[in-house]
């Protein structure tokens, strides 16, 4: 982390809001190497799945955006979508902070996080593995979805990451 830089005090936490939706876009529009989803997408996620996403502001603009819900197929898993923060503001331990709200506020009831990450984004592989070190919990790591299931040649590997369990920590 940057010592230098101001930490989280001069940022608020608040979950999304639907007219949220074409600023958390834009976001993430800046902050390759996410997929970029449709603005459609991300104003149902700031309206339909906002208790599990949160948004991160510093003098009134997103600078980061986490988007997660309940995974349907296995109780007590909240599956992160995806954790973006402005350039700006990273280093400064934005998504640190902002998971840990989801998991306090809109996800209590969570005891693992899943998320999927290609193995190129390094910057991601080692925020998680961080974020289950400092807790005490474990990360498996195993192949999930291959590159031939996007299509070929269209998108990388996407590596499942569990990490918990987060009672633990």
């Amino acid at each position: 982390m940057n010592t230098d830089a101001p930490h989280t005090e001069a940022l608020s936490f608040r979950t999304p809001e639907l007219g949220d939706g074409a600023a958390v876009y834009e976001l993430v529009k800046h902050s390759p190497p996410l997929d970029l989803n449709s603005r459609y997408c991300y104003l149902l996620l700031c309206d339909h799945f906002n208790t599990t996403c949160i948004v991160a502001e510093h003098l009134s603009q997103i600078v980061g955006f986490i988007s997660s819900y309940p995974h349907p197929k296995k109780p007590a898993t909240l599956f992160v979508w995806q954790v973006a923060v402005a350039e700006a503001m990273r280093g400064r331990g934005v998504a640190d902070a902002m998971l840990d709200r989801i998991l306090q506020d809109g996800a209590p009831w969570a005891s693992c996080i899943e998320t999927t990450v290609t193995p190129s984004n390094r910057a991601s592989l080692r925020f998680f593995q961080s974020f289950a070190d400092t807790r005490g919990a474990t990360c498996h790591r195993r192949s999930y979805l291959t590159g031939d299931l996007f299509g070929a040649g269209t998108h990388e590997e996407e590596i499942l990451l569990r990490i918990g369990p987060l009672n633990a920590a």
